[in-house]
């Protein structure tokens, strides 16, 4: 005998559960926002930024670093940004705005083949074969 069961969501109320190539493109956007806000403090000629918030005081730097960890980001994909960015920062101590930098631009190259239809599928193919030759 077969019984019915109700599908079960775990997500928290009022959570967006979009699914296919345009939430893939939603979440390379904001990516893209978050390599905005530290593309200008990259290299000998990188701009200050200013940071302020309600519960400490305003900061300001050109640390890519620093400007990631102080952002309040809510966006799951963006936060992978954050992610990278202090991975990067513990490892090395040093290339965390780079990094962020190469990440939005492999996700950028990758928007536009979505775009045209290509299956993410193959693309992440292709992504591990160019990571397989570049080792």
């Amino acid at each position: 005998m077969t019984s019915l069961r109700p599908n079960i969501i775990l997500l928290k109320q009022g959570t967006d559960s979009s699914q296919g190539i345009p939430q893939i493109i939603s979440n390379i956007n904001a990516c893209e926002v978050i390599a905005d806000i530290v593309r200008t403090t990259l290299g000998p000629r990188g701009m200050d930024k200013l940071i302020h918030s309600a519960n400490r005081e305003p900061t300001i730097t050109n640390d890519g670093a620093t400007v990631m960890s102080l952002l309040n980001i809510s966006h799951p994909a963006a936060k992978l940004m954050s992610d990278i960015s202090k991975a990067q920062d513990d490892e090395v101590g040093d290339g965390t705005t780079s990094v962020v930098l190469l990440a939005a631009e492999l996700l950028k190259e990758a928007k536009m083949f979505l775009e045209e239809g290509l299956p993410p599928r193959a693309l992440l193919k292709g992504y591990r074969k160019a990571l397989e030759l570049a080792l």
